[in-house]
């Protein structure tokens, strides 16, 4: 009988204790679902009007020249952008102000809404209102999610989580090129916008807060700090954080833009060229993905530092080797670019644990929204300049090459940077 008397105390402690782990991972759970499901939808809400351009220029113009095609879809596009630009800059403010699931719920709502209402587009200028708000939601959710669950996560296995979630965005991409061949119909294909205001209706009653946006002190000096970004404390870490990710983010969109391009121009069969376009997105898209998968464990081992500057001079060898010494397309162009992809995708699973961990809770969401939108300024001033440049500088090859030593620039600035140390602190 003593012995149950004495054991009681340490049963209903030790069931204590069952109950608050099994509720901590069934709250992970909940969160990296609906932050997955939020991010691979983002994508492709991004990436539908690309697939459907034509069918929808023909439905609400008519039979147009391709030059007028090319316009129109510029316009698109370039609306989106500056949509998703400003998006990450505002739900970083929000995100701050609010909290990080309301910010996640909201902006995966907006996407999802201004998705839908761009099926019942009559005109050119609504389908462009439309395509600026929901890049504008979708650059929201690709900030607010990464801050909540950087803030959630066990350190230890923080990078793991992120480089994952990381790699929802090029799913949803693979996935809206896939839907171009099941849906027909371009209105029915942006219906899928209902699939975010689903789960955004029900995430307020199951996604979890995070406690650190509660408290919203530092966890080692326990002190308040200024909630101005540009405040004196933070402009070391900001002016480094934007050139650390725009140095990557400017690498990335210059040769995932032409190198589909570069490959036609090198390309021995010009039957073939069309499908070796397509194989080319698909290569560095899959590569990408499996690189955020990865990206985690590596960080992991080696350090958050070490492994961005691995991407950085990754990134500036391969690229040497894809664009300067191949004359012609083989199964080896396409390894070497699946190599390349490999460690951009690392880059942004990295990258999504860096930047936030460079600024304390009270302007972590505001600070890494700035960090991540602030070299989409310069990216698409960037991309073109290199068709603009291509005949000075002798082919595509040479262009993006040229280019590509704002990898170095990247590689030079991490080396100099502070180190980022993964702890298990629970």
């Amino acid at each position: 009988m003593e012995t149950e008397i004495v054991n009681k105390p340490h049963a209903i402690a030790t069931a204590h204790l069952e109950d608050d782990s099994s509720n901590i991972k069934g709250k992970l759970a909940i969160a990296f679902t609906v932050c997955f499901i939020s991010i691979m939808f983002g994508g492709i809400a991004s990436m539908l009007m690309s697939v459907y351009l034509p069918v929808v220029v023909k439905d609400l113009l008519g039979n147009v020249t391709d030059e007028k095609m090319n316009n129109v879809g510029a316009y698109i596009n370039s609306v989106f952008i500056f949509g998703s630009m400003f998006g990450g800059f505002a739900w970083g403010f929000i995100c701050d102000r609010i909290g990080r699931s309301k910010s996640v719920i909201l902006s995966t709502a907006f996407y999802g809404l201004f998705t839908v209402l761009t099926a019942y587009s009559a005109s050119w200028l609504l389908v462009g209102v439309y395509r600026f708000l929901t890049g504008f939601g979708v650059g929201g959710v690709i900030v607010t999610t990464n801050i909540l669950i950087s803030e959630i996560w066990p350190e230890k296995k923080k990078a793991v989580a992120l480089g994952i979630v990381s790699a929802a965005m090029p799913v949803g991409f693979i996935v809206a090129g896939a839907m171009n061949n099941l849906l027909a119909n371009w209105q029915s294909a942006f219906l899928t916008g209902l699939v975010p205001l689903v789960v955004a209706f029900v995430s307020f009653s199951i996604l979890a807060e995070s406690e650190s946006w509660k408290n919203k002190h530092n966890p080692v000096a326990g002190t308040q700090f200024s909630k101005n970004i540009f405040a004196p404390g933070y402009k070391k870490n900001l002016f480094t954080g934007s050139l650390i990710f725009g140095a990557m983010l400017i690498g990335l969109w210059a040769i995932f833009s032409w190198a589909p391009t570069w490959v036609q121009s090198i390309s021995t069969d010009a039957a073939k060229a069309q499908e070796q376009r397509g194989l080319t997105m698909m290569v560095l898209a899959v590569s990408g993905l499996a690189g955020s998968i990865i990206s985690g464990w590596i960080a992991n081992a080696i350090g958050l530092k070490k492994t961005m500057m691995m991407c950085f001079l990754g990134c500036f060898i391969m690229t040497f080797i894809v664009f300067k010494l191949n004359t012609s397309v083989s199964v080896f162009t396409f390894i070497e670019m699946g190599i390349l992809a490999i460690f951009f995708g690392i880059s942004q699973g990295v990258l999504s644990v860096y930047i936030p961990e460079l600024f304390p809770t009270s302007v972590r969401a505001s600070a890494t929204g700035f960090c991540f939108n602030v070299g989409r300024l310069f990216t698409g001033t960037v991309v073109f300049f290199i068709g603009a440049l291509v005949g000075l500088l002798g082919g595509y090859g040479n262009a993006i090459f040229i280019f590509s030593f704002i990898f170095l620039i990247g590689f030079a600035i991490t080396f100099i940077s502070k180190e980022r140390k993964i702890v298990d602190v629970l």
